[in-house]
């Protein structure tokens, strides 16, 4: 059973009265689906964000919409005013539970690296898996235990291990994380007697011939 969320039919769509929602602590939506009308809402920001925090990006929310059945949706986007910080749209999605979709799913790394330990540097260039899977079966995080990385070692999306109730939709030759060897640091340059201040010969020999006449 998905979290549930309370929402707010919304029939007057002028920017005054969204702004009034805002006001009072809650943010106007839009919810859609494949072969659906969509519906226009409005929902408690906190308990949106307590929503997402607490059950993930990709969580299956059972949307109680006023006067409309309960009907089972994931956040597919929303927005955020960069100067106030807070929430000032969101979009929904209407799933089918029975029905494969294609999500964006993030990567943990879990453990300290044996490679790490001995100055290895561990580097993630995948922080996301394409996953395709059914709405109840779509995971949280993917987490890889990196704990047995020794210096060289690297983990693919091929090394991941099978039996998921999920698919993973990136080439399988794909990195998701590696220890590579400890930078070296540039050795100080030797200092070359070809660097060093060349001797005034010319001079010495022009002292020479001065002292010379100074005897004649």
């Amino acid at each position: 059973m998905g979290i549930q969320l309370k929402a707010n039919q919304r029939t007057d769509l002028k920017q005054s009265t969204s702004r009034e929602l805002r006001q009072e602590g809650n943010v106007p939506a839009v919810v859609y689906g494949k072969d659906k009308e969509p519906i226009t809402v409005s929902v408690n920001s906190i308990e949106l964000l307590k929503t997402v925090r607490d059950e993930g990006r990709n969580a299956i929310i059972s949307l109680d919409v006023e006067g409309n059945k309960t009907v089972d949706v994931m956040l597919h986007e929303y927005q955020v005013d960069p100067l106030k910080d807070e929430l000032i749209h969101a979009d929904f999605y209407i799933v089918d539970m029975e029905q494969e979709m294609d999500v964006e799913v993030p990567v943990r790394l879990d453990g300290e690296s044996v490679g790490s330990k001995e100055g290895g540097v561990l580097q993630q260039p995948l922080y996301h898996l394409q996953v395709r899977a059914k709405p109840n079966n779509i995971p949280e995080e993917i987490t890889v235990d990196v704990s047995e990385l020794e210096v060289g070692d690297s983990i693919m999306v091929s090394d991941l291990k099978q039996g998921r109730n999920y698919e993973i939709l990136d080439d399988e030759n794909q990195t998701i994380v590696s220890v590579t060897p400890p930078e070296e640091m540039p050795e100080e340059p030797e200092t070359d007697d070809a660097d060093a201040e060349p001797e005034l010969v010319g001079a010495e020999k022009s002292e020479e011939s001065e002292e010379e006449n100074d005897k004649e």
